[in-house]
């Protein structure tokens, strides 16, 4: 069993203009693949193993990121299944001209599955919840996956 400050990972990068549109504004997809990055991590260091993205719930972005932002990446376990990990990935920006000026920009859930040499689904640790926070993740985790489960059993 590991927690999910066993796993937690943070990534944290500047955007710059070949990452934006022509008005500065950063494209989704970039911002995307920093978080399935930041969120690999995560699964991996939960796994001990390679892993593979199996699913991304639906991105909503509540602020726009512009080119010279500070983009931290921060990405923790919420549940477990016997291969499949659901790592919640919360993205803040930055503008470092302006004092305090950190929040978050979006938060997703990415799901990733274990998969071992030869290319199958591997059996991955438990995870340990050590607060109130962790498990209430955990639930509503253990919710969503038993919900995808169902709709694949339809």
């Amino acid at each position: 069993m590991k927690t999910p400050n066993d796993s937690r990972s943070v990534l944290a990068q500047v955007m710059l203009p070949n990452q934006a549109n022509p008005v500065g504004s950063v494209h989704g997809g970039e911002i995307m693949k920093l978080m399935d990055a930041c969120g690999g991590v995560a699964a991996t260091r939960h796994a001990s193993g390679n892993v593979a993205t199996v699913k991304v719930d639906e991105l909503v972005f509540y602020t726009p990121i512009q080119v010279g932002n500070l983009v931290t990446c921060e990405a923790v376990l919420v549940f477990v299944g016997k291969s499949s990990m659901e790592v919640k990935v919360t993205v803040k920006v930055e503008d470092l001209m302006k004092e305090n000026d950190c929040h978050i920009a979006l938060t997703a859930f990415f799901t990733y599955v274990a998969i071992g040499i030869d290319g199958r689904p591997v059996e991955v640790p438990g995870l340990l919840t050590t607060s109130a926070q962790e498990e209430q993740e955990y639930e509503a985790g253990k919710r969503r996956y038993e919900a995808r489960k169902a709709k694949l059993n339809r």
